[in-house]
Protein backbone atom coordinates (compact mmCIF):
# COMPACT_ATOMS: atom_id res chain seq x y z
CA UNK A 1 0.00 0.00 0.00
CA UNK A 2 3.00 2.61 0.51
CA UNK A 3 4.05 1.99 -3.01
CA UNK A 4 0.42 2.40 -4.31
CA UNK A 5 0.57 6.32 -2.23
CA UNK A 6 3.81 6.60 -3.66
CA UNK A 7 3.37 6.83 -6.92
CA UNK A 8 -0.56 8.63 -6.74
CA UNK A 9 1.77 11.25 -5.25
CA UNK A 10 4.17 11.04 -8.02
CA UNK A 11 1.06 11.66 -10.55
CA UNK A 12 -0.03 15.00 -8.88
CA UNK A 13 1.00 17.83 -10.75
CA UNK A 14 4.51 19.67 -9.99
CA UNK A 15 4.02 22.98 -9.04
CA UNK A 16 5.51 25.12 -11.68
CA UNK A 17 9.19 26.86 -9.92
CA UNK A 18 7.67 30.65 -11.22
CA UNK A 19 3.94 32.08 -11.28
CA UNK A 20 3.11 35.08 -13.89
CA UNK A 21 2.29 38.26 -11.99
CA UNK A 22 -1.42 39.30 -12.14
CA UNK A 23 -1.59 42.20 -14.39
CA UNK A 24 -4.10 44.76 -13.86
CA UNK A 25 -7.07 44.87 -15.84
CA UNK A 26 -6.86 46.25 -19.32
CA UNK A 27 -3.01 45.77 -19.07
CA UNK A 28 -1.21 43.20 -21.65
CA UNK A 29 2.23 41.90 -19.75
CA UNK A 30 3.96 43.03 -23.05
CA UNK A 31 3.00 46.44 -22.75
CA UNK A 32 5.82 48.71 -22.46
CA UNK A 33 6.92 51.96 -21.67
CA UNK A 34 7.18 54.15 -25.81
CA UNK A 35 11.11 55.36 -26.70
CA UNK A 36 11.24 59.05 -26.28
CA UNK A 37 11.95 60.42 -29.98
CA UNK A 38 14.38 62.67 -27.90
CA UNK A 39 18.34 61.57 -28.38
CA UNK A 40 19.28 61.19 -24.52
CA UNK A 41 22.13 63.25 -25.03
CA UNK A 42 22.88 66.38 -27.27
CA UNK A 43 26.38 67.52 -26.86
CA UNK A 44 26.13 71.17 -26.05
CA UNK A 45 27.27 73.85 -28.50
CA UNK A 46 30.47 75.78 -27.70
CA UNK A 47 30.80 79.57 -28.26
CA UNK A 48 33.11 79.34 -31.18
CA UNK A 49 31.01 76.88 -32.82
CA UNK A 50 28.17 79.18 -33.12
CA UNK A 51 30.07 81.23 -33.79
CA UNK A 52 31.40 79.40 -36.94
CA UNK A 53 28.23 79.06 -37.96
CA UNK A 54 26.53 82.37 -38.32
CA UNK A 55 30.17 83.21 -40.13
CA UNK A 56 29.15 80.49 -42.48
CA UNK A 57 25.65 82.31 -42.80
CA UNK A 58 27.14 85.85 -43.61
CA UNK A 59 29.87 84.86 -46.09
CA UNK A 60 27.16 82.61 -47.59
CA UNK A 61 24.53 86.05 -47.61
CA UNK A 62 26.02 88.73 -46.33
CA UNK A 63 22.60 91.30 -46.17
CA UNK A 64 20.44 88.33 -46.41
CA UNK A 65 16.78 90.42 -46.75
CA UNK A 66 12.99 89.36 -45.64
CA UNK A 67 10.90 87.89 -48.41
CA UNK A 68 8.14 90.04 -47.91
CA UNK A 69 7.53 93.12 -49.87
CA UNK A 70 7.17 96.33 -48.53
CA UNK A 71 7.39 100.15 -48.69
CA UNK A 72 7.76 101.08 -45.44
CA UNK A 73 7.16 100.08 -41.53
CA UNK A 74 2.83 100.74 -42.28
CA UNK A 75 2.76 98.51 -45.01
CA UNK A 76 5.70 95.99 -43.83
CA UNK A 77 3.49 95.81 -40.51
CA UNK A 78 0.39 95.30 -42.69
CA UNK A 79 2.43 92.59 -44.73
CA UNK A 80 3.38 90.52 -41.70
CA UNK A 81 -0.17 90.68 -40.01
CA UNK A 82 -1.45 89.08 -43.51
CA UNK A 83 1.32 86.43 -43.54
CA UNK A 84 -0.20 84.69 -40.76
CA UNK A 85 -0.65 80.84 -41.85
CA UNK A 86 -0.28 82.22 -45.77
CA UNK A 87 2.87 81.82 -47.67
CA UNK A 88 5.54 85.13 -48.42
CA UNK A 89 4.73 84.52 -52.21
CA UNK A 90 0.92 84.51 -51.60
CA UNK A 91 1.38 87.80 -49.99
CA UNK A 92 3.09 89.29 -51.87
CA UNK A 93 0.54 88.85 -55.13
CA UNK A 94 -2.08 90.70 -52.91
CA UNK A 95 0.29 93.15 -51.63
CA UNK A 96 1.27 94.33 -54.90
CA UNK A 97 -1.88 96.22 -56.07
CA UNK A 98 -3.08 97.30 -52.49
CA UNK A 99 0.06 98.95 -51.33
CA UNK A 100 -0.32 100.70 -54.83
CA UNK A 101 -3.72 102.78 -52.70
CA UNK A 102 -3.49 102.08 -49.07
CA UNK A 103 0.98 102.66 -48.22
CA UNK A 104 -0.91 104.88 -44.99
CA UNK A 105 -2.83 103.93 -42.19
CA UNK A 106 -5.14 107.20 -43.49
CA UNK A 107 -5.56 105.68 -46.91
CA UNK A 108 -6.30 102.24 -45.87
CA UNK A 109 -8.96 103.15 -43.44
CA UNK A 110 -10.01 105.06 -46.29
CA UNK A 111 -10.04 102.12 -48.71
CA UNK A 112 -12.51 100.59 -46.03
CA UNK A 113 -12.45 97.02 -44.86
CA UNK A 114 -14.80 95.65 -47.80
CA UNK A 115 -12.89 97.10 -50.63
CA UNK A 116 -9.79 95.94 -48.57
CA UNK A 117 -11.31 92.18 -48.80
CA UNK A 118 -11.21 92.46 -52.02
CA UNK A 119 -7.53 92.76 -52.59
CA UNK A 120 -6.87 89.68 -49.93
CA UNK A 121 -9.24 87.12 -50.96
CA UNK A 122 -6.95 85.15 -52.20
CA UNK A 123 -5.35 85.04 -48.57
CA UNK A 124 -6.08 82.62 -46.27
CA UNK A 125 -8.73 84.20 -43.03
CA UNK A 126 -8.92 87.12 -45.56
CA UNK A 127 -12.28 88.44 -43.84
CA UNK A 128 -10.43 88.35 -40.19
CA UNK A 129 -7.34 89.88 -41.23
CA UNK A 130 -9.34 92.92 -43.15
CA UNK A 131 -10.76 93.39 -40.33
CA UNK A 132 -7.79 93.37 -38.08
CA UNK A 133 -5.98 95.64 -40.74
CA UNK A 134 -8.52 98.31 -41.05
CA UNK A 135 -8.71 98.41 -36.97
CA UNK A 136 -4.86 98.10 -36.23
CA UNK A 137 -4.67 101.42 -39.16
CA UNK A 138 -7.49 103.51 -36.52
CA UNK A 139 -5.74 103.12 -33.55
CA UNK A 140 -2.18 103.73 -35.19
CA UNK A 141 -3.99 107.05 -36.19
CA UNK A 142 -5.73 107.50 -32.97
CA UNK A 143 -2.75 106.50 -30.72
CA UNK A 144 0.45 106.84 -32.22
CA UNK A 145 -0.05 110.10 -34.78
CA UNK A 146 -0.51 107.11 -37.69
CA UNK A 147 3.17 105.97 -36.82
CA UNK A 148 3.97 102.42 -36.82
CA UNK A 149 5.04 102.44 -32.74
CA UNK A 150 8.62 101.29 -31.97
CA UNK A 151 8.40 98.89 -29.11
CA UNK A 152 7.27 95.38 -28.54
CA UNK A 153 4.59 96.23 -26.29
CA UNK A 154 3.16 99.13 -28.41
CA UNK A 155 2.93 96.75 -31.41
CA UNK A 156 1.62 93.63 -29.53
CA UNK A 157 -1.57 95.74 -28.67
CA UNK A 158 -2.19 96.79 -32.45
CA UNK A 159 -5.48 94.20 -33.45
CA UNK A 160 -4.02 91.16 -35.29
CA UNK A 161 -0.39 91.62 -34.14
CA UNK A 162 1.61 89.10 -31.91
CA UNK A 163 5.36 88.96 -30.46
CA UNK A 164 6.54 87.72 -34.23
CA UNK A 165 4.59 90.49 -36.08
CA UNK A 166 6.39 92.81 -33.12
CA UNK A 167 9.69 91.32 -33.89
CA UNK A 168 9.83 91.25 -37.52
CA UNK A 169 8.81 95.05 -37.25
CA UNK A 170 11.09 96.15 -35.05
CA UNK A 171 14.17 93.84 -36.84
CA UNK A 172 13.05 94.81 -40.37
CA UNK A 173 11.90 98.73 -40.17
CA UNK A 174 13.86 99.92 -37.31
CA UNK A 175 17.23 97.74 -36.91
CA UNK A 176 16.14 96.01 -33.63
CA UNK A 177 18.42 93.33 -32.70
CA UNK A 178 15.38 91.25 -32.57
CA UNK A 179 14.48 87.38 -32.61
CA UNK A 180 11.39 86.77 -34.70
CA UNK A 181 10.39 82.73 -34.29
CA UNK A 182 8.12 81.76 -37.17
CA UNK A 183 7.89 77.58 -37.98
CA UNK A 184 11.33 77.66 -39.52
CA UNK A 185 13.35 79.12 -37.13
CA UNK A 186 11.49 77.15 -34.43
CA UNK A 187 12.64 74.36 -36.45
CA UNK A 188 15.92 74.86 -36.93
CA UNK A 189 16.76 76.04 -33.47
CA UNK A 190 15.48 72.57 -32.25
CA UNK A 191 16.52 70.77 -35.17
CA UNK A 192 20.18 71.59 -34.98
CA UNK A 193 20.12 71.68 -30.87
CA UNK A 194 21.25 75.14 -31.08
CA UNK A 195 18.15 76.36 -29.44
CA UNK A 196 15.71 73.29 -27.99
CA UNK A 197 12.61 74.79 -26.64
CA UNK A 198 8.75 73.35 -26.26
CA UNK A 199 7.72 76.78 -27.18
CA UNK A 200 8.68 79.80 -29.79
CA UNK A 201 9.24 81.94 -27.06
CA UNK A 202 11.71 79.07 -25.94
CA UNK A 203 13.35 79.38 -28.99
CA UNK A 204 13.76 83.10 -28.99
CA UNK A 205 15.39 83.19 -25.71
CA UNK A 206 17.64 80.65 -26.43
CA UNK A 207 18.56 81.79 -29.81
CA UNK A 208 19.18 85.26 -28.24
CA UNK A 209 21.39 83.85 -25.70
CA UNK A 210 23.26 81.87 -27.64
CA UNK A 211 23.66 84.18 -30.81
CA UNK A 212 26.95 86.68 -30.15
CA UNK A 213 25.57 90.50 -30.82
CA UNK A 214 27.73 90.54 -33.96
CA UNK A 215 25.47 88.47 -36.16
CA UNK A 216 21.90 89.53 -34.47
CA UNK A 217 20.77 91.92 -37.06
CA UNK A 218 20.47 89.12 -39.87
CA UNK A 219 20.67 86.39 -37.36
CA UNK A 220 16.35 85.56 -38.08
CA UNK A 221 16.40 85.90 -41.63
CA UNK A 222 19.24 83.49 -41.89
CA UNK A 223 18.10 81.11 -39.80
CA UNK A 224 14.48 81.39 -41.58
CA UNK A 225 16.03 80.99 -45.15
CA UNK A 226 18.14 77.98 -44.09
CA UNK A 227 15.08 76.57 -42.88
CA UNK A 228 13.04 77.38 -45.81
CA UNK A 229 15.24 76.17 -48.61
CA UNK A 230 17.64 73.60 -46.56
CA UNK A 231 16.58 72.54 -43.38
CA UNK A 232 13.04 71.33 -44.96
CA UNK A 233 10.11 70.12 -42.67
CA UNK A 234 9.76 66.53 -44.51
CA UNK A 235 13.15 65.74 -46.48
CA UNK A 236 16.22 67.82 -45.34
CA UNK A 237 18.72 68.76 -48.03
CA UNK A 238 21.58 68.17 -45.54
CA UNK A 239 23.65 67.26 -48.52
CA UNK A 240 24.26 70.73 -49.22
CA UNK A 241 23.29 71.93 -45.29
CA UNK A 242 26.33 74.97 -44.94
CA UNK A 243 26.52 73.66 -41.17
CA UNK A 244 26.18 69.81 -41.74
CA UNK A 245 29.07 68.68 -39.71
CA UNK A 246 28.17 70.77 -36.96
CA UNK A 247 24.55 69.85 -36.84
CA UNK A 248 23.82 68.15 -33.65
CA UNK A 249 20.45 66.42 -35.42
CA UNK A 250 21.05 62.88 -35.02
CA UNK A 251 19.06 61.37 -38.48
CA UNK A 252 20.55 63.69 -40.43
CA UNK A 253 22.45 62.11 -43.45
CA UNK A 254 25.82 63.54 -43.89
CA UNK A 255 28.55 63.87 -40.98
Amino acid sequence: MAKITRKAAAKKPAVPKKTAKAMPTGKSPRAAKPKSTKPKSIKPWTTAEIHEVFSRFRKANPEPKGELEHLNPFTLLVAVVLSAQATDAGVNKATRALFEVADTPQKMLDLGEEKLRDYIKTIGLYRTKAKNVIALSAKLLTDFGGEVPRTRAEIESLPGAGRKTANVVLNMAFGEHTMAVDTHVFRVGNRTGIAPGETPLEVELGLEKAIPTEFMLHAHHWLILHGRYTCLARKPRCEVCLIADLCRWPEKTVV
